[in-house]
């Protein structure tokens, strides 16, 4: 069956090196690898379970990322610094 498809450069660019190497059309080695692809059906990864931990942040500092608690110690710190 003749279809169109949009393959990205690099993976084309395999898939020709492949055919170069094998000496097979590009054809049959997109079709090998395409076959090989769907065969290989992953089973359903099963869930992670993380345990988690209370950090004791005081109740001022809840709801807000890390990141911004980052950023608040560390412009608390440049005000000591620029203090002294």
């Amino acid at each position: 069956m003749r279809t169109t498809i949009n393959i990205n450069d690099v993976l084309l660019e395999r898939l020709r090196e492949r055919s170069r190497r094998s000496r097979r059309p590009l054809t049959a080695v997109l079709d090998e690898t395409l076959r090989r692809g769907l065969a290989a059906d992953p089973a359903p990864a099963s869930p992670v379970h993380i345990p988690t931990f209370r950090v004791g942040i005081k109740p001022a500092f809840r709801g807000i990322s890390m990141n911004q608690l980052y950023d608040q110690l560390e412009s608390e710190e440049t005000l000591k610094i620029a203090e002294k």
